[in-house]
């Protein structure tokens, strides 16, 4: 008998319990302009990255083919005179690591002297020399040597 008594007491709370609560959820529809939205052509025509140069064993003189490198990228920072660079120079794994973080700032000056040259105002340059830390590619052999000898160009903003 108190079986069923408690059966009857607790039964509707867990029935109570379990029905479905009603829940209204209001959506805000934002209606943007048309001429507020750019097109997706400006947003496709920004580039994603400069190119990068090489150089000579032990050089940091810009070759005849790295100054049309060179003359592209300003093109583009011209084009986008919000946008600082990092020219980041780098070196093969010859020579010492006080050496090579020399040369790499060197190269880094070069590229840097380069593109002022070219129009791009001092104050939007920054450079680091990263010496022969960080490799483009790791092998042990003059082909990868002279990928290494580089300097690279980050956009930052």
């Amino acid at each position: 008998m108190t079986k069923k008594l408690v059966l009857i007491v607790i039964i509707p709370f867990v029935l109570i319990s379990c029905a479905r609560r009603e829940v209204k959820i209001e959506e805000e529809v934002v209606i943007i302009p048309k001429d507020t939205i750019p097109p997706v052509e400006e947003v496709v025509k920004i580039p994603l990255e400069l190119s990068r140069i090489h150089f000579d064993f032990d050089k940091y003189h810009i070759r005849s083919g790295d100054a049309k490198i060179l003359e592209k990228n300003a093109e583009v920072l011209k084009a986008y005179p919000k946008v600082s660079i990092r020219i980041e120079g780098h070196c093969d794994e010859r020579g010492t690591n006080e050496y090579n973080l020399a040369l790499g700032e060197r190269r880094a000056i070069a590229a840097s002297d380069y593109l002022v040259r070219l129009g791009i105002e001092k104050k939007k340059i920054s450079i680091i020399s990263y010496g022969e830390e960080r490799p483009l590619v790791p092998e042990h052999n003059e082909s990868a040597w002279a990928k290494n000898r580089r300097a690279e160009f980050v956009m930052m903003k």
